[in-house]
């Protein structure tokens, strides 16, 4: 799998709560036909470990069979309309690209 990870802060205006349901509801549906989209995992963050971890809201990531299937994603029109759907939030993210490893599998 090739995974494209996206953590993200809400909003300033916004509760925890606010960001979590408008992301697993109304944006999620804008994410669903993304084409090649393989599998998507989300988790609302409930605390962080370390002072420099605070702040952050929520992690996706999806999978795609490889990498041209993410790239593809991401220059189709439904990425475009998701990108548009979150328009001028003024919220946070950092969006990563990579192959994803099963580590654990490897030594059971």
């Amino acid at each position: 799998m090739f995974n494209l990870v996206l953590l993200a802060a809400r909003p300033p205006e916004w509760t925890h709560e606010q960001f979590i349901d408008w992301w697993r509801g109304e944006h999620a549906e804008m994410t669903y036909p993304l084409p090649g989209l393989r599998a998507w995992r989300h988790t609302a963050v409930s605390s962080a470990l370390e002072p420099r971890s605070e702040g952050w809201d929520g992690l996706s990531v999806l999978s795609f069979d490889d990498e041209a299937s993410a790239r593809a994603a991401l220059e189709s029109e439904e990425w475009a309309a998701a990108v548009r759907h979150v328009g001028s939030m003024r919220g946070r993210r950092i969006a990563l690209l990579g192959d994803e490893r099963d580590m654990l599998g490897a030594v059971r």
